[in-house]
């Protein structure tokens, strides 16, 4: 699997624009963090700041970096909905174990709890819920 990967050019594209969408949707997360600090929770700033950076990441991956032939919307939807619930399980518990643990203030704790989920969200997206054409 990992050779047919690295060899075919349209997975290799399909993951270069899933990391710019990611880097894209970190970008909106750490600016509207950056917006809520101080004004409310840390949990809460980063609850709301991972929602809308993650509607951002659905609308990017869904029409431009993974494009998908499938013909049943609904259904990707909620595959989708199961796929961020997976990665908001992550990114939480890391954001809460470098702030518990290694007392990492809000924008760091942030930054270290992205990485870990990026890898199963990928998976699950290019493969299963957004499939190539």
């Amino acid at each position: 699997m990992l050779a047919n990967f690295l060899t075919d050019r349209e997975a290799r594209l399909r993951l270069f624009r899933f990391l710019a969408v990611g880097g894209g949707s970190a970008l909106v997360q750490f600016g509207v963090l950056a917006l809520l600090k101080g004004r409310m929770g840390d949990t809460l700033a980063f609850s709301i700041s991972w929602m809308l950076s993650t509607a951002t990441h659905y609308l990017a991956n869904r029409f431009w970096a993974l494009p998908s032939g499938r013909h049943d919307p609904g259904k990707q939807f909620g595959e989708y909905l199961f796929t961020i619930a997976v990665s908001w399980v992550i990114n939480v518990a890391v954001f809460s174990a470098c702030q518990r643990f290694f007392g990492l203030g809000l924008m760091w704790a942030t930054f270290w709890a992205i990485p870990p989920s990026t890898i199963v969200v990928f998976l699950l997206l290019n493969y299963r819920v957004f499939r190539a054409r």
